[in-house]
C-alpha cells in the first residue's frame, strides 16, 4: 500500500517520495522555503523538529540551506531528560547535525533543565520557551509504531492533559514505555498552533499506524490529533 491510496483527512496533502534520501532533500526544501518566507515577513522565524533517529539525513540537509539563520530560533517537539552530552539527548542530537554549516548561527531553546526532579524541569523549560516565537513557523514531527508524536506517549499519565486543545502550558513531563523513560514534550495546542506543520515517516508499518490513528481515539494514538489541516506528510517506503 502507498500513502496515495489512504483516504487521508481534509485539508492534509501527502509528499511521496521514493525512498530516504530523497524524503530529506525535499523535506529541507520545503522547511527552508517556509523559514526563508517567515523571514521575509516578520524578519524572524521559528523551527521546532523532532529528535530520534530518523531526522539525522533531513537536519544534515537542511543544515547546507542558505538563510540568515541568525534570525531563526530552533526548538524540539521533545526532549529526553538526559544531559545535553548524552547520546540519547535530542539537543545533543540537533548540535551534531544541524547547527553546522550554513546553520551554526540559528539560535537554539533547548527543554532540557537539570532540576531535582522532572517536574521541575518540565517547570524550567516552560519559563525558557517563552522566548520562542509564536505561532511556530515551522514543526517537523515523526511518529512511533505505537502512534505516539513527541513524546506524547499512549498511556503516560498525563497524556490528556498533553493533548488537550484548551491547556495553557507549553510543556509537561511525559513518560515513555522505553529508555529514557522520563521526557519532556511540547503540547498539542503550542505544537498544533504551527503555521507549516510537517509529518515525515518511512515505510509500510508507519502508513498501518496512520491509518488505524485515523480510526481511533488521540489518547490511544496521539498522531491522531494532528491529521488535520494545514499537515503536510512526507513519506518513502
Amino acid at each position: 500500500m502507498a500513502i496515495s491510496e489512504l483516504e487521508l483527512p481534509a485539508g492534509v496533502v501527502a509528499h511521496p517520495q521514493s525512498d530516504a534520501e530523497q524524503l530529506a532533500r525535499a523535506l529541507a526544501d520545503r522547511v527552508c522555503e517556509a523559514l526563508s518566507e517567515a523571514l521575509a515577513a516578520r524578519g524572524k522565524a521559528s523551527l521546532v523538529v523532532s529528535g530520534g533517529r530518523s531526522p539525522i539525513a533531513f537536519l544534515e540537509a537542511l543544515s547546507t540551506r542558505q538563510l540568515d539563520w541568525s534570525r531563526v530560533q530552533v526548538s524540539l517537539a521533545d526532549e529526553r531528560w538526559v544531559d545535553v552530552d548524552d547520546p540519547d539527548s535530542n539537543e545533543g542530537l540537533v548540535r551534531r547535525h544541524l547547527l553546522r554549516n550554513a546553520a551554526v548561527d540559528a539560535q537554539l531553546i533547548g527543554l532540557y533543565q537539570p532540576a531535582e526532579t522532572l517536574e521541575q524541569a518540565a517547570e524550567q523549560a516552560n519559563r525558557r520557551l517563552r522566548d520562542l516565537g509564536r505561532p511556530i513557523d515551522v514543526l517537523v514531527l515523526g511518529m512511533g509504531n505505537d502512534g505516539h508524536t513527541a513524546s506524547l506517549f499512549p498511556n503516560s499519565p498525563l497524556l490528556a492533559r498533553g493533548l488537550d486543545p484548551a491547556g495553557r502550558v507549553d510543556c509537561l513531563p511525559m513518560r515513555a514505555p522505553s529508555a529514557p523513560e522520563q521526557r519532556i514534550s511540547m503540547t498539542y495546542p503550542l505544537l498544533a498552533s504551527a503555521r507549516i506543520q510537517c509529518l515525515a515517516i518511512q515505510g509500510q508499518q508507519k502508513l498501518d499506524t496512520l491509518r488505524q490513528a485515523m480510526q481511533l481515539e488521540t489518547l490511544q494514538m496521539p498522531i491522531g490529533a494532528f491529521l488535520h489541516s494545514p499537515l503536510e506528510i512526507y513519506w518513502c517506503p
